[in-house]
Parts: C-alpha cells; structure tokens; sequence
C-alpha cells in the first residue's frame, strides 16, 4: 500500500464513541436540576388548560397563537421578531459573561443527551461497565440490555416528537386520534420525523452534534473577552502533572497539583482535555471541574485547579463582570424585555381602517346634505364574539348611519358605513380629518381610534 492511500485513508477514520463517566457535585446537580425542570416544562405544559384552549397551542391551520391565556394572530408577528430578538441577544449577553453557559445547561440537545445517557446508565451501568460491554462478545445479556436501551430509547423519541406535534394540535385530540388510529397522515409523519430527530441527535450522533454540526460552537469565541467566565485549568498550578501517594509532598518531587488521573477527561461528554486549554469542543458543563474538586479533596489539595475563572485573572491581572459590552447588552436587553412587556400588556384587541369609497368621492343628497361611503375592516383578536359600537365621532356634526357592528371570535369582516354632513352647519371644507373611537359593548377595555377623510365639493 502506498503512503498516499495510507494517508487517504486515514481521512475517514471512524469517530471514537465517547463513553463519559459518571459525576456527582455542584455543577452536576444543577445540571440535572436543568434537565428536569426544563423537559418537565416540554411535556406538562401542552397538556395544561388555560380557559378553552391549551395553555401553548401554535394553531397553524386557524394562524392563531395560544400564549399563557393570551391569543396572538398574524397582525401580531412584532411580537414574535421582539421575541427572537430578545432572545439572540440573550445569547449574546450570557456568552460575554460566563462562555457556553447555554450549551451546557439549557440547549436541547444537551438536555436530550443527558436524559439518553440516563437511561443507558440504567440498562448498561457506568462507563466502565459499558466499556466492558461493548468489547465483549455477543450473548443473551448484552442483546437483551442494548436491545432494552434502544426500546426505551425508542419510545422516549417517539414521546418527544408526539409532545412536539401536540403544540401544534391539540394535545388532547392527538392523543385520542392515535389511540383509535385515526391521525391524519401528516400529523403521524411529523411525530416520527421530530421523534427520528431526538433519537438520532440524542442517541446516536451525541456529542459530534455539538464538535461538527452545531455554529454556535464556531464564532462563539467572537463573543469572549479577557473577562469572560470560562472553564480553566491552572496550568501554573496543575504542571507538571503526574501520579503520586496521597501523603508525598508533590514539591519534593517536583509536581504540580495534578496527579494526571485523567478523570476530566473521562467525564467529558465531548472527550476533549480541559488541560490542553480552553477548546471550541468545550460546552461549559462543568464536568470537569465537579470531579477534579472531589479529587483535590481526597488529596488533601485546594480545590479549583480546574475551574470558572477569567483569562486577566489567570494573567494575575483585575477582572472586570460590569464592563462596556455587558452594560450595553444587559441595557438592551432589559430595554426590549420592558417594551415586550409593554406591548402585549397594552396592545389592541380590535383593530379597524376605513376604507374610502372608490366609486365616488362623495355623494350630494336632494336634501342638499353631503354623503361619503366606506368599508369598516374590523378585526376582533380575542376568542369572544362582541358587539361593537362607535362611541365617538368628530368632528361632532358629522352623523353615521351604522354604528353597530357584531363580530365573531378572531372574525375578520367588513361593514358598509356613510357619514353624512348637513349642510345647514355652515362649514366648508375640501377634505375634512375624521376621527372614531369603536369599543366592545360588553368590555369597555377593547377599544380603538382610527382616522378617515371626509371630502366635500369645492365651491
């Protein structure tokens, strides 16, 4: 074979699968504490009432949005591109203070992960034991456990990608038409493609998720500074590294505070070497620092050889949190988070345009009284019908002959309506601005202002 195959086929060589090792501490508890809290979130919830309707339903079909007792339609698409706003700009905010925080604790597929790697360590046991079975020869015991695995983890998919679809579709209705067989073709497409996903990232590609597909891992570094909270090893601490007894004096053999154990390497979902420097790999879980403390402690050493630290302070220089970006990107954020707030708290829940009659811009009656015509578009955004009524109209000698209109729940309608102007008022104007106010007979707080023109003929 020749040194240019070998060197071929070294480029496809097969990724080595990472068995990470089990770890108990700070970091580790809240990490779990983030798994449950965050998956109990994205099964309970869809199947919480909120009056009529779920408490989050994205209604596609309807284009209405079910929100926490609120209902949003197409008209309300700001909120959503202030939502996505907010929510890059998060990003950015966490990633300035403390690195991938977010990938550690809160992305999806960390979550996912680790409730996959949970129920492997149930049916497998811990990374030894897995190791072990993996390299041993195929029995009954091995095709039963890994065949348990992938059937628990199977139906978890399956549950993940039906508790997706059912934000979308009722929840409820979901479930009794899968139970009777009765799903529609798309809907059933749809749980097993997002079930098919979850078993696929969580289960199979894992970490390569994170080290080859996902961007975020790849400009994350634009956002860092020098005082940006990330995970460390103190090399002028840990070097040189190497096994030692628990009761030697590592001076008087010339060794720093790492006995070389390995064990961040191990516990590490993306098997990198925290001691080799910060690496684009690291998702900030903080693994590694929960187990290398709990070493430190049975050596008698001071614990944070490895752990969450700023490059200036490694540098023995002054570290700065409130500095000039996190200033800005906290005052924006709150600045968009107050006005979302706002908006939705104060936002319209009927909207309205007169449309002017293009047929003619006015209409002189035989009683010598001048008559415009429009279309009233109004638009009712809760889920109760309502009656409407105008309530005020200026200038005050204009008279409408129509100011009572019915709507439907999300109805979108629109209503004949004529203004009249008498003659005997005395005013004489080409274009007059016009201002009505329509509020909800039965809730004087839906209301809403709109303006129109009124056109006279000109002497």
């Amino acid at each position: 074979m020749s040194t240019h195959e070998i060197n071929v086929d070294s480029l496809y060589r097969k990724e080595a699968k990472v068995q990470p090792r089990s770890v108990t501490g700070l970091f580790a508890r809240l990490r779990v504490l983030s798994v449950f809290v965050l998956l109990g979130l994205f099964y309970l919830l869809p199947w919480i009432q909120w009056g009529k309707n779920q408490i989050i339903l994205f209604d596609l079909p309807a284009r209405k949005f079910h929100v926490f007792g609120l209902t949003f339609w197409p008209q309300d698409f700001i909120f959503l591109a202030m939502l996505l706003i907010i929510a890059g700009l998060s990003l950015f905010f966490f990633t300035a203070l403390a690195g991938r925080l977010w990938c550690g604790f809160a992305c999806p597929q960390t979550v996912w992960t680790e409730v996959f790697m949970l129920v492997e360590k149930w049916v497998e046991g811990d990374r030894l034991q897995r190791l072990k079975l993996d390299r041993s020869p195929w029995t009954t015991n091995k095709i039963f456990k890994k065949g348990l695995k992938q059937f628990l983890w199977i139906v978890l998919a399956l549950w993940t990608g039906f508790t997706f679809v059912g934000f979308f579709s009722p929840i409820r209705e979901l479930a009794v038409e899968l139970i009777t067989l009765s799903i529609s073709g798309w809907a059933l497409f749809w749980i097993l493609f997002y079930g098919f996903a979850t078993y696929g990232n969580a289960g199979i590609l894992r970490e390569q998720v994170c080290k080859y597909m996902c961007p975020y891992a790849r400009f994350q570094g634009a956002m860092f500074d020098e005082d940006t909270l990330v995970i460390t090893y103190d090399k002028n601490r840990g070097e040189p590294r190497g096994s030692r007894k628990r009761k030697s004096d590592p001076k008087e053999q010339g060794l720093g505070s790492c006995i070389d154990c390995t064990l961040c390497v191990q516990v590490c979902p993306t098997g990198i070497d925290i001691r080799e420097g910060l690496q684009y790999e690291c998702i900030a879980c903080a693994a590694c620092i929960d187990v290398c403390d709990d070493v430190m402690e049975k050596m008698d050493y001071p614990k944070g050889l490895i752990r969450y630290t700023t490059d200036n302070k490694m540098a023995g220089k002054s570290s700065k949190i409130l500095r000039p970006r996190i200033l800005i990107y906290g005052t924006l954020l709150s600045l968009l988070i107050i006005g979302l707030s706002y908006s939705i708290a104060t936002r319209e829940l009927v909207l309205a345009k007169f449309i002017h009659d293009r047929n003619g811009l006015f209409t002189k009656l035989n009683d010598g009284s001048i008559e415009n015509a429009y279309s009233l578009r109004l638009v009712n955004k809760t889920d109760l019908p309502h009656q409407f009524k105008v309530i005020d109209l200026s200038p005050n000698y204009l008279k409408i002959d129509n100011d009572i209109f019915q709507l439907g729940p999300g109805e979108n309608n629109l209503f004949p309506v004529r203004l009249h102007k008498n003659p005997s008022t005395g005013i004489e104007k080409v274009v007059e601005k016009v201002t009505l106010s329509i509020q909800a007979v039965d809730d004087p707080k839906i209301i809403t202002t709109l303006e129109a023109k009124f056109l006279s003929p000109s002497k």
